[in-house]
This record gives structure tokens, sequence and C-alpha cells, in this order.
């Protein structure tokens, strides 16, 4: 699937399975991103486990295929989610750089803004949290409760902007306010989205290398939602680290187009190999990004996306998030039962969490 470019760079290949030669990559896997600062907000791997129950509901539907989640919703801090893999890394780039306030863009119902606010209150960094109306859903309800609800608990100062505000030029103007005041600011851009950001999914994807091989598994894909692309863009260059095939980390966009992001993920890929001195590049044609959910948008609600919600809660008593994972799992269900997944393999889903979003879309999911 990879193909070198025209500098001579190589392609990506796997590992020849043998024991010494693993035990040699493992310890690689950990000096490699061991060279980059990072402050600890997560204990250990996120655990896996199979949706039993949900399989037999769906019944012949699911065509053989074992579904498994790996639950990155399962986290102590600020009520858990995978854009805590990325703020390890961006708060130890912040701390390294001696800054004392992290600013963060995103929308209203960000996740990770939520999460930075948290992970702020824990380390003593001042957070500030600058939210764009990038959903046009403007009811009481969405504005004020779920993550933005956190937000304000988690002791972040809020900046909420109108619609058509440039929430980055906001950031950059409220960062110079404070160097002139004496401190130093920290600008994460929308999702923590960097190359440094996306280490923490390098780290994820190593991890579940190393559970696959515990477990006696192998997943022939491995089912993620993206927006900003640096979750796919970290387990795409992890998974190439740890010897396995990237393209089969399988996306559903739930930002832009599919076109769009598959061009931009191309580029965090590749702008992650160049943070970690790899020569390994990806093209295009390298990744595996459908856009058959996205729906009228970013944040907007699908019939396909309620359905996936409440099946997994009505099932398995688990909660997927209303933007993310709620449209990825959506498009997973999709493709087993249409055998765009091959039958009888073994899927992973990623559980991003997100669960506090769900109270700001109640209005959508309330209904039987």
């Amino acid at each position: 699937m990879f193909r070198p470019l025209a500098t001579g760079r190589r392609r990506w290949r796997p590992d020849k399975p043998h024991d010494n030669k693993r035990a040699r990559s493992e310890m690689s896997h950990s000096d490699l991103l061991n060279r980059f600062p990072r402050v600890r907000l997560m204990r250990g791997p996120t655990p896996m486990q199979r949706l039993d129950r949900l399989e037999r509901v769906i019944g012949e539907r699911r065509r053989g295929v074992s579904i498994w989640v790996k639950r990155d919703d399962l986290m102590e801090l600020g009520g858990g989610g995978n854009k805590l893999r990325k703020l390890e890394f961006l708060l130890g780039q912040a701390i390294a750089e001696g800054c004392d306030t992290v600013i963060v863009t995103g929308g209203v119902q960000s996740n990770f803004a939520r999460l930075a606010a948290a992970a702020c209150a824990r380390t003593g960094l001042a957070c500030e949290l600058v939210l764009a109306q990038m959903v046009p859903r403007h009811s009481e309800i969405y504005q004020g409760n779920g993550n933005v609800l956190l937000d304000r608990l988690f002791g972040a100062s809020l900046h909420i902007l109108a619609e058509g505000d440039d929430a980055s030029g906001f950031a950059n103007c409220r960062a110079s306010e404070i160097t002139a005041s004496g401190g130093k600011a920290f600008v994460a851009t929308l999702g923590g989205s960097t190359p440094v950001g996306a280490l923490g999914y390098v780290d994820c994807a190593i991890e579940i290398a190393a559970q696959s091989v515990e477990m006696g598994i192998a997943f022939q894909q491995v089912v993620i939602p993206n927006g900003s692309g640096g979750m796919h863009a970290g387990l795409v260059a992890g998974a190439a680290v740890a010897g396995k095939d990237p393209s089969r980390i399988r996306a559903y966009t739930v930002l832009s187009s599919a076109d769009a992001c598959i061009a931009a993920t191309v580029d965090k890929v590749n702008a992650v190999f160049e943070l970690l001195g790899k020569e390994d590049r990806v093209q295009a044609e390298d990744l595996t990004i459908s856009g058959t959910q996205l729906g009228r948008g970013y944040g907007m609600p699908t019939s396909e996306m309620v359905e996936a919600v409440r099946i997994v809660g009505r099932s398995e008593g688990l909660l997927l998030d209303p933007v993310y994972g709620g449209k990825a799992f959506a498009g997973l269900l999709s493709d087993i039962e249409n055998e765009v997944i091959a039958p009888g393999s073994n899927v992973l889903f990623v559980m991003t969490g997100g669960s506090p979003g769900l109270y700001a879309y109640a209005d959508v999911l309330s209904s039987n």
C-alpha cells in the first residue's frame, strides 16, 4: 500500500514475526516516545471488550463479524475520552516551553476543550477555552449544558464566540495579551491535532498491537471517527511503527467531506512521521476514510447516529457520543451488514468517549 517518495524514502514494510525482534522493537517503541515531554493523565492501557449481546441483538446482520471495543472512554480524569492521550504530550510540550496558561480552540461542545480544562486543573495550569459556533444549534441546552457545564466546573475561563468569529485569531490575540502581562500561553489548535498531539495515538496503536498479541486476536479492521484527523494520523503512524498495516484503520469523517478529510489526514500522518524521524510516507490511496455518515455536517444529527447510540445503549449499557462515536458506529454497522467489512472478521471499534455531549442533544435523543 505504501509508496516511496521520489526522494527515495522507503515505503512501510511489516516486521517479520520473530520473538527477539519483537522484544527489541517494543523497547525501541518506548524509546521513540520517551524523547518527548509528557504529562501522565491516564493509567495503563484501556481495556478491550467484546460486544456479545449487541452481536446477538443484530443477529444475522452481523455476518459473523466479531465486534470489539477499546474503551478509551474509561479514563479517570474529566469524564474520560480519547483527547487525554493527545493532552499528555501537548501539556508536556506546554510545560517544557515554560507556559503557565493553555488556550484551546474548539466548538461549543468540544470534548477536547472539556478535557483540556480538566487536565489543566490537575496540573495547575490556567486554562482559557475559545469556543466557536461550529454547529448551527442555538438552543439553551446546547449552548449551556453537556461539555460547557463541565468546562465551567473545571474552572476554565470561557470565551464563547458569535457565529462567524475567528477562533484562531481570538486565541492568538489572547496569547499576546497574556505575554504582555508577564505570562506565557500555549495555544492548542482544534482537537489538539498537531503532530505532537498525535503522538498520543501513536502510543495507542502500539498499545493495541500489544493487547492483540496478548489476547491472541488479530483485528482485520480498527474503526474510528475522524474529526480533526489527529487520532487517525497517530494510529496510522503508530501502526506502521508497530509493524502493522496502517490501511486497516477504517475511519468515518464527521467534520468535512471525505476528499478533504483524506487530504488533511495524509498531511498529518506524514508530519507525524517527520516528527518521529521516520522515512515512511503515505498517500491518499493508503487511507480508508468513508463520508457516508457525515449527514448535513459536523455535529448535525442523523437518524443512523440516533439508532446506533440507542442500540449500543440498550444492548450493552454503553454510551456513544452523538458527534463522533455515534456516527462512526452507525457506519460500522452499515458496512458490516452490507459486507463492505469482510464477513467473519474481527473488528475493533475505538470508543472515544464524549458522553457529556449527549446532554446537549437531549431534544434529539429523548424520544422513544
